[in-house]
């Protein structure tokens, strides 16, 4: 069915249909933007876990190191 609408009708509904074309790439662009901070996120926790444990591990494997003793002046 194509329907003929008057002038004004025409130029509202090109209007609307841009409205919309912005709304919903608008919607798609914080969508991606909220997928992108979420992977960083999880990318962050995830090499700050692996440093902690090379760090816990690190400091396990290192033998403690005996303090020196100060010779004092008498």
């Amino acid at each position: 069915m194509s329907e003929q609408y008057s002038k004004p009708r025409q130029q509202a509904e090109i209007a609307f249909g841009k409205t919309q074309s912005q709304f919903f790439a608008r919607g798609q662009a914080l969508e991606e933007l909220d997928s992108i901070t979420a992977a960083r996120n999880e990318k962050t926790a995830r090499l700050r876990q692996a440093r902690l444990a090379k760090e816990a591990e690190d400091n396990l494997a290192a033998p403690a190191k005996p303090t020196p003793k100060r010779v004092g002046r008498h």
